[in-house]
């Protein structure tokens, strides 16, 4: 067993950081920089020299009560709290209005890369520290030396940055990946009393009342039910290699992710995944521009501090984002992969714990936000397809697996308690049941030349989903019984689309994707591909494109159909209607509460090949479509390295048809019901709500 080796006995490393705090000391008391830059360096030299406090207590072993813990939380993110970023250099048009708009974008990018110290105080990565420390001073030294430093001289040494760090942030990231060092995260959770809640504190991550009252709630709970929570979970991580015919005795290492507050659970899941042979590895978020993934926080996760900030520097990377940029990162990434390659074919794959409840979050325009041009748009795409083909040399797809489940937190609302009740009941539901019922649409999908799914009312769904012909349907499947393994909760049957033929509009009045919220969001279809797309976010229809293309497509020119599911689960969707939560569902368990689309790469991407059987051991085949089976010839043009659901609810269906090869139709929904022979039991719950709020 390896050992998280922190920085603070090695002296070179800590000199180079003290030089560095001495000389940024020094700049509170000078004037050799014109305003109105002072003003920001100043105030940016200000956070860094609390970071040092934070160092000092750290390195002195200094002990916090809670409500100290909380009162330094506070003052590390207070600047970007809603309420405070709006006159923050954090914020890209505040810091243009301050400063001017050449600098402003620029300056704000600088600030907003310096507050990754926070991570790295509580890590004690004084190498990382002493890298921005060093970073803020060339820069500062570049206003000294010109009361207003070319613009391009600024630019230049950010890239440089970029460039010459990424073999140390970026690079040091797979390798806590693959578990090379033991995970900062994972020690906190191995050797913290989980009683104590201060140990809330020690990651560095902002801590919210969802983080505090989560933690509390969680210690309220008896052994058993924290003992199922994590049972589910990682028996649900299990039965994905066991479904997937995927190899869980030649993996090592198990990935994490989790938000923090679920300790006691963790904990749990940790010695399950012991007793596999897995040792347990967990990353925090990307904290750089060199690491992070968009609005995405992938690894364990504290609360948001404000999601406006996080949206508006998600293309950050626009400064410098370049061929040659991207060409030092792959080639970073490859290097290390290489030297750890043993190491890497024993990654089994992340094992997710979400949560969900958080205010709908609908981004604000940031004028001044730094955003990728054409060409970078086109480079980040090719870098991702790289990227993913990479990873998937060294972790191959058809080895690897995930699971994922999710919880509520105490945002959203007065009956959290009786939400999370509920939550552990859906999370826990009679998978057999749920498997006999779906075999009963399957018989009759397996039959089907297309569906047609139509929506009710405003909702303007009209969709033609080709389906594909099984060769021997004696032996063979179109659609994926989905219980209780790699997505929890149970209840979905699912397929890969034909594209050819896929036609018509999907339209869905509300929905929460990736974090973020779309009003009447509609695509439409042409041959399984996006041809056109809106929504009603923003006044204009620029900006309301511009939304879809970054979050969505993002920034492809279009995307396929990947998968078509109905959704299964009446337990969960009247669970949201009662508590009026809707809005509020993570996608994982949304997706089970009526018809949902995926766009971009089907279920089985990067596993195709993997032959896989229903309970009634019949062979899933459609596993590919027309662009995916181009893995064949050229893979950079099979994969897209996105998978979005996007769920039309019950309430607002028509009807969901069967069309046969024979010509004859089969009704599976009409009017929100299951109307299908041997699926009525699934209208209970519905019923039974709807009869209780008469």
């Amino acid at each position: 067993m390896t050992e998280y080796v922190n920085e603070h006995g090695n002296e070179e490393v800590l000199e180079r950081y003290e030089l560095s705090i001495g000389r940024i000391r020094e700049c509170l008391d000078e004037e050799t920089v014109a305003e109105p830059y002072r003003a920001f360096f100043q105030k940016t030299a200000r956070f860094l020299l609390m970071i040092d406090s934070v160092h000092g207590r750290l390195r002195q072993g200094g002990e916090l009560s809670l409500e100290e813990c909380q009162r330094e939380n506070e003052l590390l993110y207070q600047d970007i709290l809603p309420g405070n970023y709006e006159c923050s250099y954090a914020n890209p048009d505040y810091a243009a209005e301050k400063i001017g708009e050449e600098y402003g974008a620029v300056l704000s990018f600088l600030y907003t890369e310096l507050r990754g110290a926070i991570a790295y105080v509580y890590e004690e990565k004084l190498s990382y520290l002493a890298v921005l420390n060093e970073l803020f001073i060339e820069i500062y030294n570049l206003f000294e030396e010109e009361q207003t430093p070319d613009i391009k001289q600024i630019k230049d040494t950010l890239y440089w940055y970029a460039s010459d760090y990424c073999d140390v942030f970026f690079a040091d990231r797979i390798k806590e990946q693959l578990g090379i060092t033991d995970s900062f995260a994972v020690k906190i959770v191995e050797e913290s009393d989980l009683g104590d809640l201060r140990y809330l504190y020690k990651y560095g991550e902002y801590i919210s009342q969802n983080e505090m009252l989560g933690a509390r709630y969680l210690l309220s709970l008896d052994e058993e039910t924290v003992k199922k929570m994590a049972d589910v979970y990682t028996e649900g991580y299990r039965m994905g290699f066991v479904n997937g015919n995927k190899p869980l005795e030649k993996k090592k290492i198990v990935e994490v992710r989790f938000p923090i507050g679920f300790e006691r659970v963790v904990k749990i899941a940790m010695e399950n995944f012991a007793a596999m042979g897995l040792k347990t590895v967990a990353l925090r978020p990307g904290m750089s521009v060199l690491t992070k993934k968009g609005t995405h926080k992938i690894g364990y996760t504290g609360g948001v501090p404000n999601k406006q900030y996080d949206y508006d520097h998600k293309e950050d990377a626009a400064l410098f984002l370049d061929k040659r940029f991207i060409e030092r990162k792959l080639e970073v990434q490859k290097t290390v992969y290489e030297q750890n390659k043993k190491i890497a074919e024993t990654y089994a794959g992340p094992a997710v714990m979400e949560t969900f409840g958080e205010h709908p979050f609908s981004p604000k325009s940031c004028v001044h936000a730094l955003r990728y041009n054409k060409k970078q748009k086109e480079l980040s795409v090719m870098y991702d397809g790289r990227a993913g083909q990479m990873v998937n040399h060294y972790i191959k797809g058809e080895e690897r697996s995930f699971t994922i489940i999710s919880y509520p937190v105490p945002e959203i609302g007065k009956d959290y308690k009786e939400i999370f009740g509920e939550v552990i009941k859906i999370n826990t539901l009679d998978a057999k049941k749920y498997e006999r019922i779906q075999q009963k649409l399957i018989d009759v999908l397996d039959q089907g030349e297309y569906v047609h799914i139509l929506g009710k009312g405003e909702n303007r769904t009209d969709l033609k989903v080709q389906l594909y012909k099984p060769k021997d349907p004696k032996k063979e499947t179109v659609f994926e019984n989905c219980v209780a393994d790699v997505n929890i909760p149970v209840g979905e049957v699912f397929t890969s689309p034909v594209l050819e033929g896929t036609n018509g509009t999907l339209f869905v009045s509300k929905v929460y994707l990736n974090e973020l919220q779309y009003k009447n969001l509609e695509l439409q279809f042409l041959d399984g591909k996006i041809t056109k797309y809106n929504c009603t976010n923003f006044d204009s229809e620029e900006e309301n494109k511009k939304y879809i293309e970054d979050n969505i497509l993002y920034n492809h020119k279009t995307l396929p159909l990947g998968e078509f599911a109905i959704g299964t689960n009446t337990t969960a969707y009247v669970t949201a209607k009662k508590y009026g939560i809707e809005d509020k569902l993570t996608i994982l368990i949304a997706e089970k509460m009526g018809p949902h689309f995926a766009v971009g790469d089907t279920c089985y991407s990067w596993s195709e090949e993997n032959r896989v059987y229903n309970p009634d051991g019949k062979e899933i085949v459609a596993k590919d479509n027309s662009i995916s089976i181009l893995r064949k010839e050229d893979v950079s043009k099979a994969y897209f390295q996105c998978h979005t659901d996007i769920t039309i609810p019950y309430e607002e269906i028509a009807s969901i048809e069967v069309v046969k090869r024979d010509g004859s139709r089969e009704m599976l929904l009409k009017d929100g019901r299951f109307v299908l022979e041997g699926t009525l039991e699934l209208n209970v719950p519905l019923d039974e709500f709807e009869k209780g709020h008469k």
